[in-house]
């Protein structure tokens, strides 16, 4: 979003900058400024939903598709509709959903709590399982695709995602299965030329040592959470989806400019 956000901060910076515009006035514009956004976050998530749905089934002939997600990139996290849970719920409005697993997303569980609650609530046929446990369902179930969402996608598609993201990746590409990465235009950052330049955030060392304030690890120990890793651009086997196309990672900086010229 940090396109998004830089547009709208210079605007509220030049409205304030004019003295014939009253409080009430400025307020105004910014709420439908606020509201424009929201319009626009749904309509670029059902571009996004629709592109990557249609790419998936390609490779399927007549067949629905089984698909992996990780964390939460639902309605939930977006403005209501979603990213890579937004390509779920296409496939599930073209009747062309088999199953759809998502992954608990320790240590912080944004898949068990969020993304399997959306998945009960929209009535997909979902499973849900632990992080653990991606490597034993490619290789027990027939998955037809990894769709997961990203915190940013840097010049050369390396794609910076929740923690997790890179193993399942690995993973997905041992088995033969094609890794999507859901990103607007907006999460897109050609300022840095690749994920070695992301500043990794790191998290409470609570969020893994105790469950709804119940201490689970022993005391003492040390501890290192990282709240997302970087997946290389290589691994992105699938394609990084946009509103404007599914491209492959080595393609998307020229087609994002060509898109929005």
């Amino acid at each position: 979003m940090q396109d998004a956000a830089k547009l709208y901060t210079a605007r509220m910076s030049e409205y304030a900058k004019q003295p014939d515009l009253t409080v009430d006035v400025i307020k105004n514009k910014i709420i439908t400024e606020i509201e424009q956004m929201l319009g626009d976050d749904v309509n670029v998530n059902k571009r996004m939903g629709q592109y990557g749905g249609e790419d998936i089934l390609s490779s399927l002939g007549n067949s629905s598709a089984t698909v992996l997600t990780h964390c939460n990139t639902g309605s939930l996290a977006t403005a209501g509709y979603g990213t890579a849970l937004g390509v779920v719920r296409y496939l599930q409005s073209k009747q062309k959903l088999d199953h759809v697993y998502c992954t608990e997303t320790r240590p912080y569980n944004q898949g068990a709590r969020l993304t399997a609650y959306e998945i009960v609530y929209e009535k997909m046929p979902g499973t849900l399982i632990c992080d653990s446990m991606v490597a034993m369902l490619m290789k027990k179930n027939k998955i037809s695709a990894v769709v997961v969402g990203a915190d940013r996608v840097v010049a050369n598609g390396d794609a910076a995602n929740k923690i997790g993201t890179y193993q399942i990746a690995i993973v997905a590409k041992h088995h033969g299965v094609p890794f999507y990465v859901a990103c607007p235009s907006t999460t897109y950052d050609d300022t840095l030329p690749d994920g070695d330049h992301i500043v990794i955030e790191e998290r409470p060392h609570g969020e893994m040592t105790s469950i709804n304030g119940t201490r689970v690890a022993a005391p003492g120990i040390g501890c290192w959470n990282p709240a997302f890793d970087v997946t290389p651009g290589e691994l992105i086997t699938g394609g990084i989806i946009t509103e404007f196309g599914v491209f492959k990672p080595s393609e998307l900086q020229q087609k994002i400019k060509q898109a929005k010229s």
